[in-house]
């Protein structure tokens, strides 16, 4: 008889012991990984604007690291390149605020008229409706939005203590971006010294090796975002439909987020579409938009993002969905950068030393067959 092992053990099948082994295993990885979750949303002040900093860290490094290679000291490099992107970044929204205050007069001059014959539709077409049953309708919405005043008012206080908190956000998301970019690697270095030194090189290969795909991942979704933007915005000024230039800049940013930013941001194009347009025109913008995103999907992402940041989309959706249900569209936006990373990084880690020591641990090639 085994040592460690009573008689007992014996009448028990080795397939309930070692599902039991690996039962309470899981339950203690879950409750780590419950209570890591409980602790990140407790300081998600803090956690969020690092996890943005880092994100933009992987956006920005290559061209830190490229002028500090050509002699540019790397503070000035830094300055340098967030003042150009701040400077950058600034100039679009300028001009992207500018062209929607110049172009809501007219949508609100088209939604009106779109609106007058509606209901010249509703009072002369098949419904025949009256003018007073059209203008209850309007008292009733009016009455409920007064009833719910205080709710709003409530709203509004809300979204004061919110603006405060991206105010925070965003400093704190300014300061970390600047200390990971002038010695990012350093600070790496310094927070994996806690780890015992025989795994200490496996892990900090990991760390690379993820960090390596989050900045392939971010330049492909910039790229095709990008184009998404051009592409969909074109189609919109062709079509005359109004505030073209702010609607490309919503799908831009909608792109970050996989599958369903995209979906989003052109419902929102189509509404509009609908309202200042007609019907036709809205049916117009839908098939563009369609038309965009199976470019999109058939070209650019197989082609731009690589099978080395390549995600399953069922992992997509449930990395938005969780992301979202913790964070909101924060959350939302940093789930599948954060889902690259650990993707690569866990196959690091879990990786084989060498094929020497996988083909003795495995010398029938059952594990290779069934995880390929």
């Amino acid at each position: 008889m085994p040592a460690g092992r009573g008689p007992d053990d014996d009448a028990v099948a080795p397939l309930v012991r070692k599902a039991t082994a690996w039962a309470w295993r899981l339950l203690v990885l879950l409750a780590a990984v419950v209570a890591a979750l409980l602790l990140m949303w407790q300081l998600r002040v803090i956690v969020v604007p690092v996890f943005l900093a880092v994100i933009l860290t992987a956006l920005f490094l290559p061209l830190v690291d490229r002028l500090d290679a050509r002699g540019v000291p790397r503070g000035g490099a830094v300055a340098l390149v967030l003042l150009g992107g701040l400077a950058l970044f600034g100039g679009i929204m300028t001009f992207v605020v500018s062209q929607f205050i110049s172009g809501l007069p007219g949508l609100v001059e088209q939604v009106t008229r779109s609106i007058e014959n509606a209901t010249r539709w509703l009072i002369e077409g098949p419904a025949h409706l009256t003018r007073q049953q059209i203008d209850n309708a309007g008292e009733t919405a009016i009455t409920a939005l007064r009833d719910n005043q205080e709710k709003l008012t409530t709203g509004a206080l809300s979204t004061a203590v919110t603006l405060t908190e991206i105010v925070t956000g965003a400093l704190l998301t300014l300061f970390t971006l600047i200390f990971l970019l002038h010695g990012g690697r350093g600070i790496y270095a310094y927070l994996t010294q806690i780890i015992p030194a025989d795994t200490r090189d496996r892990v900090r290969e990991a760390g690379r090796a993820g960090f390596g795909s989050l900045i392939g991942y971010i330049r492909a979704t910039f790229l095709v975002a990008l184009v998404d933007a051009v592409g969909i915005g074109a189609g919109l000024a062709i079509l005359g439909v109004p505030l073209a230039l702010p609607l490309a800049s919503l799908v831009f940013l909608g792109a970050f987020v996989p599958l369903v930013g995209a979906v989003l941001t052109g419902f929102v194009a189509v509404v509009v579409a609908l309202l200042a347009k007609g019907f036709i025109y809205a049916l117009l913008t839908l098939g563009l938009i369609i038309a965009v995103q199976q470019l999109e999907a058939h070209v650019l992402q197989p082609f731009v993002m690589g099978r080395a940041v390549s995600i399953h989309p069922l992992a997509i959706v449930l990395a938005i969905t969780t992301g979202a249900v913790l964070a909101g569209i924060i959350g939302a936006l940093l789930a599948v950068p954060l889902l690259a990373f650990l993707n690569s990084a866990i196959r690091v880690l879990v990786a084989k030393p060498d094929g020497a020591e996988a083909e003795a641990d495995d010398p029938d090639g059952l594990e290779t067959s069934l995880t390929a």
